[in-house]
């Protein structure tokens, strides 16, 4: 099991992070900090993998907790959680290693992007104790935030490398519930990494017309 902190001053914006953690397996929520001085002290009482932390709190800066976390807790994992999207807050998280930079206010969907991204990374580093495929090895650095500053909010690198993988494979095309299908993800997912292809120049997209004579949005690999 992960065990989680949720630091956050939003009584309701904790709730709403709190149902989503219920929602998904393996996960178990240790508790609730309202503010900078109850995230150190839920620190020093319980063994934590992760801390959802959020920027602005009453008493601290979620980023000035980020160098206290790395040198008392190092084994402590961080997913931002805020609404702050000031450069100097994110080059510190960057700095810090945090595992995701999220914008309020996160779906479902994105926040269970996450969580599973993290989930993965936990898993490769816990397999054993020998050495570690290069496959596994470049996948681990990969889920650095340094390798995504230049994707928005929403697209992972991986995921995206994995989308980029199908279209290229099956040049007849693919509709987004084909994509999402093939990935394990929902058709809305599926789109919203296709439409960033589109939008990058990497895929193109056509109506076909399918059997039932209704137009299909389909997705091709740009060569």
């Amino acid at each position: 099991m992960i065990k989680i902190i949720i630091a956050e001053d939003d009584y309701r914006i904790a709730q709403i992070h709190e149902a989503f953690i219920e929602r998904i397996d393996g996960l178990d929520l240790v508790g609730k900090a309202k503010n900078a001085e109850e995230t150190i002290e839920m620190l020093n009482m319980h063994e934590i993998d992760l801390i959802l932390l959020d920027i602005y709190m009453p008493d601290r800066l979620g980023t000035d907790l980020l160098h206290q976390i790395r040198s008392d807790y190092p084994g402590v994992d961080i997913i931002m959680i805020t609404a702050a999207k000031e450069k100097p807050f994110i080059r510190k998280a960057m700095e810090y290693g945090v595992f995701r930079y999220l914008i309020k206010p996160l779906q479902l969907e994105e926040f269970t992007e996450a969580i599973e991204e993290y989930k993965k990374f936990k898993e490769i580093l816990n397999e054993d104790e020998g050495e570690i495929e290069a496959g596994h090895l470049q996948k681990l650095f990969s889920y650095n935030l340094k390798e995504e500053k230049n994707l928005p909010t929403g697209i992972d690198s991986i995921t995206l490398g994995k989308v980029v993988e199908l279209i290229e494979m099956r040049p007849e095309g693919l509709t987004s519930e084909q994509v999402g299908s093939e990935m394990g993800a929902s058709r809305t997912t599926a789109r919203r990494y296709l439409e960033y292809l589109v939008g990058t120049g990497k895929a193109r997209a056509e109506s076909v017309y399918g059997i039932v004579g209704r137009p299909e949005r389909k997705y091709f690999h740009s060569k």
